[in-house]
């Protein structure tokens, strides 16, 4: 049996990849950084899993790190998905997101070699966010970003995925470490955080739905203002999905599809960087028409207000990947389009209130 370790474990990816590693019998070891709020909400149903552990551990501190590897017997594969990953909070907390996104990545490197762990496996969790606004042009014309676009970071979140990165690729080959990274386009799902667009979207629709349903209205029954949508008697009322640009283009997947590449990458012969992505790309505005007419809006204009406080810096405007070297060495693709993606999250959401409702009758 192979022991993996995941650091990030609590967050989207490392939950769908303990699911994935556990279901291909491995021993999982998840590294949760100790917090005083309840994080582990995503990774609860292996609570009762005997092949499933939770440690804590922070690799802002090599110590910490250390102590991780030195209380397993053999590791035979190691995941770096934690990271502080939000854009925009990176830009109110650059320093945080250095420590934990960048500076954590050298220390997990630094003790492998260290510790002289050159059999086991190292992915890093590397972003589409590195590219900026860089992009190659294909023969038609066509804007993309493949292994060989140049990054050009737009925020302090994509300077710090740079710097792991390029740490990856120096250790390497300084040390002929079997270490490979992902550069991983937006993945979305029911776990995302809800602070992401995706999932901010998805989230309101679902509530908006059922509040309708509780207040007994239909669409042509709403009055709007600028900030709330009221019902009849002007006593219902519900707030507007607020939004900053809407013109960014996204190469949207699902997450359960991007966590099997991850894997895949690790039982490589040669340790490599690669793409994955579905090399699509929409708006936001395109996300918003996806998700309000799986509900049967047509039109949501009326529902979503624009505030200008929500606009990054910095806006990365166009992402779209080409990840023809994963599909030819790893024979990787992805499963999802952006439609079963929105259905996924929406049916997902309004299950989950299903089920709250029921717990309280």
């Amino acid at each position: 049996m192979k022991n993996a370790i995941i650091f990030g474990v609590t967050g989207q990816d490392g939950s769908h990849l303990a699911d994935l590693l556990l279901e291909k019998n491995y021993k999982v070891i998840g590294v949760q950084r100790r917090s005083s709020n309840p994080s582990s909400q995503r990774i609860n149903h292996l609570s009762n899993n005997g092949n499933f552990s939770l440690v804590e551990g922070d690799i802002t501190d090599s110590h910490s790190v250390l102590n991780v590897f030195r209380g397993i017997d053999h590791v035979d594969e190691i995941y770096n998905l934690a990271a502080q990953s939000h854009v925009a909070t990176s830009f109110k907390q650059p320093g945080l997101t250095w420590d934990i996104t960048g500076k954590g990545c050298m220390n997990i490197l630094q003790v492998m070699v260290e510790e002289g762990m050159f059999g086991a496996r190292f992915y890093q969790a590397s972003s589409s966010e590195m590219f900026g606004s860089s992009y190659s042009v294909s023969r038609d014309g066509v804007k993309y970003q493949d292994e060989d676009t140049k990054f050009l970071p737009q925020s302090p979140y994509a300077i710090s995925k740079c710097a792991a990165h390029y740490a990856v690729r120096l250790f390497r080959q300084a040390y002929d470490l079997h270490a490979s990274a992902g550069i991983l386009f937006n993945h979305e799902g029911p776990r995302r955080g809800d602070n992401f667009v995706t999932k901010k979207i998805t989230n309101w629709v679902v509530d908006f739905v059922v509040w309708l349903r509780d207040n007994l209205l239909a669409i042509e029954d709403l009055i709007y203002d600028t900030d709330y949508i009221y019902g009849k008697t002007l006593t219902q009322k519900f707030p507007k999905l607020k939004l900053g640009n809407l013109d960014a283009y996204r190469d949207w997947g699902y997450a359960g599809d991007y966590v099997n590449a991850m894997w895949l990458m690790l039982q490589q012969e040669q340790p490599d960087d690669y793409v994955i992505c579905t090399g699509k790309t929409y708006t936001i505005r395109e996300f918003l028409d996806g998700a309000f007419n799986y509900v049967n809006i047509n039109n949501w204009s009326n529902f979503v207000s624009l505030d200008q406080s929500l606009y990054r810096p910095a806006e990365v405007e166009y992402l779209r990947g080409n990840c023809d070297k994963a599909k030819n060495k790893l024979g990787w693709e992805p499963k999802y389009n952006l439609d079963m993606l929105i259905s996924l999250m929406i049916d997902s959401g309004l299950n989950d209130k299903l089920q709250n409702y029921a717990r309280h009758i």
